[in-house]
């Protein structure tokens, strides 16, 4: 599996967020800085969710993707889209519940021409472990199969 990044692109308070590769908690700082950021903009409008070119996503990275969709419905009213062509990864957004917190796409999106990596911001480990915790919860509180699912991990990341 390619090593996963992030890419962006915005314009006029529009944003696109590619993610390539696989995609881990490795990233999760860069991810939720960057989704800081996008809600800072005064011109925030909209955003939408690339994956077509992600191999894989882990739960913390759904973790973030879900608080950035409860975020955009709670400040900005309405639900962004994600936009995935890969069957596998569209069977996992389902299993988690995305169709309640996205507008969810089975295709390939356009490619936005001016888009480029995020710059990778390193978090300490304690900082890991929070932003961690903090995904998981986000993706227990989705639904009672989440809540199930994650409830053992929760239960060592907490304890440790």
């Amino acid at each position: 599996m390619q090593e996963g990044k992030i890419l962006a692109a915005s314009c006029d308070g529009a944003y696109v967020i590619r993610m390539v590769g696989d995609i881990r908690l490795t990233l999760c700082t860069t991810i939720d800085e960057y989704f800081q950021q996008m809600f800072d903009d005064p011109a925030f409008a909209s955003v939408w969710v690339d994956l077509c070119d992600a191999e894989g996503i882990d739960s913390t990275t759904l973790g973030l993707l879900a608080k950035l969709a409860l975020t955009v419905k709670q400040k900005f009213g309405f639900e962004p889209a994600i936009y995935s062509s890969d069957p596998g990864i569209n069977r996992l957004l389902k299993s988690m519940g995305f169709q309640r917190l996205f507008k969810l796409h089975e295709e390939i999106c356009t490619n936005p021409e001016q888009i480029s990596d995020i710059p990778i911001v390193e978090g300490s480990e304690q900082a890991v472990k929070q932003k961690v915790i903090e995904a998981h919860q986000v993706l227990m509180d989705i639904s009672d199969e989440n809540r199930a699912r994650f409830k053992d991990l929760m239960a060592v990341l907490e304890r440790g």
